[in-house]
Formats: C-alpha cells, structure tokens, sequence
C-alpha cells in the first residue's frame, strides 16, 4: 500500500468506485475507502439492485398468477418460495460485489475497508472496522462520494422489523397481511409493488396531492389510476404523526395535511420511505472548513471542487436527482478533471426511472416547467394501446409524451409510462444530448412491430401528423 496518493475517494458507491477507476485508468495512484464489508454503496447492496432484483421476480409470480391464463397458460398449485426468492436476490447482489472488488484490483487501487475522516489538508483518517490500527492516507486530493441515507420521520422510529426503511422491506421473513407505505414516490412505490404482487394489501400514505412528485403532472396522475387498478391503495394530503409497536402490529397515527380530526391504522409491517438525506456527517468537514448547507450538501464548483482547495465532491452529497448514474458521471468528469482534461454534464437530459409495472421514465423539462418559465412547446402523445407490439404483448397501460420547442422544435423533455419506458427513453436522451428535434426521431426508421414505434408516434404527434391515431 502506497504511503500517498494522487486521490483518495471516500465512499465505495457507483460514485466512488466508477471514479476510483477511472482515476487509475488516467494515471492517478488511488486508493478508495469503504466502511462495509463490501463495495457498491448503498445502490448495489441494500438499494437499486435488490429491489430490482425483487422487483423482477415478484412481477414473474404475479404474471403466473393472474395473465398466464389469458396466454393459453394453465397453471395450477401456484406457491410462493420467499426463502428462494430472496435468496436469489442476494445472489445478484454478491455476484455483483464481487465484480466490483475484481475491477478495484484489476485497475491497482488500494481498497481500504473501514470509516474515512478528513484528518487535514490532504490526509485522510481510516478507522477500521476489523481491529485493526487507525491508519492515515497522505493525498494530493480528496473525493467525497459517500451517498445518502434514509431520512427519518418524527414520531415514527424505524426497528427494521415492524417499521422498516428501504434495507428492511427487502429482507421481509414474511409477506405481511397489511402493509402500509409512507411516502409515494420512487421507493415506495416500487417496494410497495413488490409486496403487493407476493400478497400484501399495501396502502401508500403520502404528505402531498400527487404521488412520484417532481414528474410530470399527467404522469403522476396516470400512474396512480394504474397502480390503484392493480389494487394498492392511496391516502393522499395525510400526515403521519406517531407510530405504536405491539406484538400483533403498528398502529399509525395520521392527520389530514390542511387540518382535520386524528385516525389511526393498523398494518403488520410499516415501510418509511420519505426519500434520503445526503450523508456528510462525521467526516471532518468543519474541521478543516468545508461548506455545508443547512440541509447537510456539499456545495461544489464547476470542477466538483469545494470551497477547500484539494477536497471535491460527487454524487448524492452535492444534491440534484439521488440517482446512481448520475453520481457516476459526476465521479467520471471529476476524475478527468484532475488529471488534467475537462468535461461536462448536461443535467437536464440524466433520465429518472421508477420500475413498477408499467415503468415511469422521464427525462428534462416537465409540461409544469415550461409554463412556469414561459417557454412555448408542442406537445406530441402516444398511447401504447395503439401500439401493435404493446398489443401482442398485452402491456397496453401508459404512453409516450415529447415536448418540443415550438421555435425550433428542439426536444425539451420525453415523459413516459409504459412498458421498457426505462430503455425506451434513452432514444430520446441522445437526441437531447445532440440538441436533436422531434422531427429527427420522427425522421428515424423504427423496427416494427416494435415498442419504440412509440417514440417514433409521439415525435410525429409534436408536429400533428401522428400515423396511428
């Protein structure tokens, strides 16, 4: 091990470790820090993967149970093997891990498992997790990639048994009779669709008027008519204040947002899913005088460098979207940087993903955002029950909407809900990259029957001429 290095990340998440390796693979001697026992962050063991993972097989035994039929398909004695099942998640997870740790040594970074803490001007603090002495790294620069963490609500303390977070809704020994949801957006509505296929009656509780905030009004509208046909339930403008633990469940206290009398709910198992806060504490930062906000970021420059010279950040601790890829490009043009080249993001074309079924997928402006700033758009929209692969496939929920300029016809933004929306929307994404129109996707010949035909319509719809409606 080295006794200094160029960099030193801390944190070994898709931001850490993406930018750890590109560090190394531009020269840079580097050594990555991590307090688990093992690399990926928060995205990779207890986030993004497994509950994809879940995600998948849950959606396979609900499609068992409830479309093979229409397909031709009898099956009888249908059972669910949750012990399997989870343990095939987890198998994902430590395949995956272990990938990581080989890329780590394949590129020559030392990887230091244990907590980093800015000591000073360029050395870092490694207090290990497995008996060993505190050791501390000599570096030119310093890479913050420590990710978030769940933020807690009041009244409402977490057990990861009864009132669990994200971590615990992955690892139930049990699917439970009633299980109610805080929080309507991304990880609740996925780990409460989840729940909800193995048997769950999952009731969503949410603050505001709208679920998945932040998206397009017309999506988060769709969305939830679809997931209450699928049968999970919303309480909408409704607060949660307290919460009481028995042996035979949690009692949830509640109160209309805008004033109203008190109720209460039962569940067997209570999932707190009201988003994440950056983790930035315990590092050292104010003692050597790094800027923090009163929310807990991190704010950067241009180059991710802090207000201390040496020190940068990347990834969830900087804010914006708390999205795994968008950290990684982060850590990528923050490693180019030092070692000498130059990059960019163009943030309003990262796309966001939510995968229930349908999928959500959406990428720059929103139709709410356009107004607010007074830009004129067209508006092109496609349903996929036009579509003739949706069709086949029995997967009709959703469309494609695209916004375009309407001096340029520039793409300003793609909102989708539909099936594959998280791989159709890229299409959309690279012509957003190129400062590409409606008229080009439109333009592009598209496979048939396909489901991109989709983009294809909603392209030509911004113009008015959509073929198949």
């Amino acid at each position: 091990m080295s006794d200094k290095y160029d960099l030193v990340v801390i944190g070994g998440g898709p931001a850490g470790y993406v930018g750890a390796i590109r560090a190394a693979q531009l020269g840079l001697k580097t050594a990555i820090l991590e307090t688990r026992d093992k690399l990926g962050g928060t995205c990779l063991n207890v986030g993004c993967i497994p509950s994809k993972a879940l995600l998948q097989s849950s959606h396979h035994y609900e499609m068992v149970d409830k479309e093979f039929e229409h397909h031709g398909i009898d099956v009888s004695g249908l059972k669910l093997n949750l012990e399997t099942m989870l343990g095939r998640k987890q198998k994902v997870v430590d395949d995956l891990t272990k990938g990581i740790e080989f890329l780590i040594k394949k590129n020559k970074i030392d990887y230091v498992a244990g907590f980093g803490e800015i000591a000073g001007p360029g050395k870092v603090s490694v207090s290990p997790s497995k008996g060993k002495k505190t050791q501390v790294l000599e570096t030119e620069n310093i890479m913050i990639a420590t990710g978030s963490q769940v933020t807690p609500l009041p009244g409402v303390e977490i057990d990861e048994k009864q009132i669990v977070s994200s971590t615990g809704a992955l690892d139930l020994a049990k699917v439970p009779k009633e299980m109610v949801v805080i929080g309507a957006g991304v990880i609740g509505l996925e780990l409460g669709s989840v729940w909800r296929r193995l048997g769950a009656n999952v009731t969503v509780v949410e603050f505001l008027d709208v679920v998945l905030p932040g998206m397009d009004a017309e999506i988060s509208k769709n969305m939830q008519r679809i997931l209450k046909k699928q049968g999970m339930a919303f309480k909408m403008e409704t607060k949660v204040t307290g919460a009481k633990k028995a042996k035979a469940g949690v009692t949830l206290t509640m109160e209309p947002r805008d004033g109203g009398n008190a109720e209460t709910m039962k569940a067997d198992v209570v999932l707190v899913a009201i988003g994440r806060r950056p983790f930035t504490d315990k590092l050292g930062l104010d003692r050597i005088g790094v800027t923090v906000d009163e929310r807990g970021f991190i704010p950067v420059d241009e180059d991710y460098q802090t207000n201390v010279p040496g020190i940068f950040a990347v990834g969830d601790v900087i804010g914006g979207a708390m999205l795994a890829h968008k950290a990684e490009d982060e850590a990528v043009v923050c490693a180019e940087i030092l070692a000498g080249q130059t990059g960019q993001i163009d943030y309003d074309s990262i796309p966001g993903i939510v995968y229930t079924h349908p999928e959500v997928a959406a990428a720059g402006k929103t139709e709410e955002q356009l107004k607010e700033a007074g830009i004129e758009y067209n508006s092109g929209k496609f349903p996929f029950s036009a579509n003739s692969r949706a069709r086949c496939n029995a997967d009709t929920d959703g469309f494609v909407k695209i916004l375009s300029a309407k001096d340029d016809d520039r793409v300003l933004g793609c909102h989708i809900i539909g099936p594959q929306a998280g791989d159709l929307i890229q299409e959309v994404v690279n012509v957003m990259e190129f400062e590409g129109s409606a008229e080009d996707i439109a333009r592009i010949c598209h496979g048939h029957p396909g489901l991109p035909e989709a983009v294809k319509e909603a392209a030509l719809d911004a113009d008015g001429r959509a073929v198949h409606i």
